[in-house]
Order: structure tokens, then sequence, then C-alpha cells
């Protein structure tokens, strides 16, 4: 069991120590129940490619470490402008920026948004020197973002930005008036229904308390309360929530994903 309560895989360090037994009785645990490190007035900050993708597949869990204190920053690099065929995306950009400022302040956030535009996000080193800029300045504990295969290719650009600009933001070469940070504990990765491709559902959370005010913010948005989409946003993440609950022994949860490589801890006995 880890210090934020996430059971892993775990290998000894002492020679021929390693139990092959206590790795698959681990991995048979999948999905892992565990929960963001309570460090009261922490920073976690939330990046989505556009406004609403990070309050609907994250927003319960945001919530909820909000009610306990920490602060909560999401960062929309995009919009979204394009995704309402009846609007121009001039019209569009002020009702998604409307809306995020709305669905930020139900669940007790503070919301940048980014410079770019919808469908065009750059996968470049600018864009990362941008999000990294963002991490020396607010200095999050956590970070989430979206998971690396999707069908949108602004979630898939995002996933690659994020995940540099977090060693970026670590590294000492930080433009005038910035400083490193490396106080990044993890990179969490968040489920979504268009990024369903090879995403496990490796840790869950128990975020009964922060359900109420997710629907509150994620209903700000128009695409979420049913009015664009025929997708039904709000009734598939309130199942999911249940079935992510039952699987984990808690009434609702929210679950993501982490790099391959975290899926590992080494303890010199067991704790």
């Amino acid at each position: 069991m880890s210090a934020n309560g996430t059971l892993l895989c775990a290998e000894n360090r002492r020679p021929k120590m390693i139990s092959s037994l206590l790795c698959l009785l681990a991995l048979a645990c999948w999905p892992v129940y565990g929960q963001i490190q309570q460090t009261p007035g922490k920073t976690i900050l939330a990046v989505g490619a556009h406004a609403g993708d990070m309050e609907v597949t994250a927003g319960a869990l945001l919530a909820a470490q909000s009610r306990a204190g920490d602060r909560i920053v999401l960062l929309h690099l995009t919009l979204g402008e394009g995704g309402n065929p009846r609007l121009s995306t001039e019209q569009y950009a002020k009702q998604k920026r409307q809306e995020a400022g709305a669905a930020a302040e139900a669940i007790r956030a503070e919301v940048i948004f980014g410079p770019y535009k919808d469908g065009e996000l750059p996968n470049n080193e600018e864009a990362r020197r941008y999000v990294a800029g963002i991490i020396r300045r607010i200095k999050p504990a956590y970070v989430l973002t979206h998971w690396k295969s999707g069908l949108h290719r602004d979630h898939i650009a995002t996933h690659a930005i994020v995940t540099d600009a977090v060693l970026l933001a670590s590294l000492p070469n930080a433009p005038q008036g910035e400083t490193p940070h490396r106080g990044v504990r993890s990179v969490w990765f968040t489920e979504n229904w268009e990024d369903k491709e090879n995403f496990n559902p490796y840790i869950c959370v128990d975020v009964s308390k922060g359900v109420d005010d997710w629907e509150k913010g994620a209903t700000q948005y128009e695409f979420i309360r049913g009015g664009i989409s025929k997708f039904p946003y709000l009734e598939y993440y309130k199942a999911l929530f249940k079935v992510r609950g039952a699987e984990s022994g808690v009434d609702l949860a929210e679950c993501f994903d982490v790099e391959s490589w975290r899926k590992k801890q080494i303890y010199r006995s067991l704790p």
C-alpha cells in the first residue's frame, strides 16, 4: 500500500527476494482504489484540450478536493469553439467562455484560457513552453490531463504537450522571472469516452462528496445538457461513476490511468 493509499505491484530490493506471487496478487486487484495524498492547500492543475473536457471527466474529483481545501486550476488550451454547428466559431467561443467561468465557479476552481484554436492545437515546442510556464507559476502537486489515445487530435496533442511540459517546467533553464517547479507528484489521465483505446482505470478515487458539485458545474455547458450533441454526456458519466464505484467498493468513483512506468513501487519490506 503506497503513501496515497494505492496498492501497486512492488519489488523488494533485497537480492533474490522478489516475490512473483505478491505481484500477481497485486495485479489481481485491478482496478486500484486510491486517493490523492491529503496535504491541505495543495494545488491541482487540470489541463484540457477544450473547455468542458476536464470538468466532465475529472470534475467530481476536483470538486471533492476543493471541498477538502485544495486549490483547483483549470487550463483550457482551446475553447472548443468549433463544436456547435448552429453557431459561428466566434459566437460559440463567447458562449463557451461564459460556460467555463460558471462551471469553474460551481466547483470552486480558477480558470485559465489558452491562446489556441479548436482543432488546431499545435503539438510543438511553443505550446510546451506555454504550459510549462503555467506549471512554474501555479506550482501544482498533481496534474490531470487527457489519455494518450483518442478520437480527437487535440486530446492527443494535449497529452503530449502536458507530459513534456511537466518535465520542462522542472528544468533549471527557466526564462527570466520563472523558477523551476519540481513538485509535481504525479500526472493522472482522465477517463473520456472519446479516449478509450488502451485506457486502464488504474487509480479509482471515491468522489461521492464531489458529484453534486460536478453535476452543477458540468451542466453549465450546453453540450453536456444535450443541446448540441446526441451523445448523452450527463447520463454516461453518472453511470460511469456508479460502475467504477461498484468495482472499487465505494458508492461513486472516478478513475484515472498513469504512465506504465509509474505502475510499480519498490519496498525494502512489506509495509
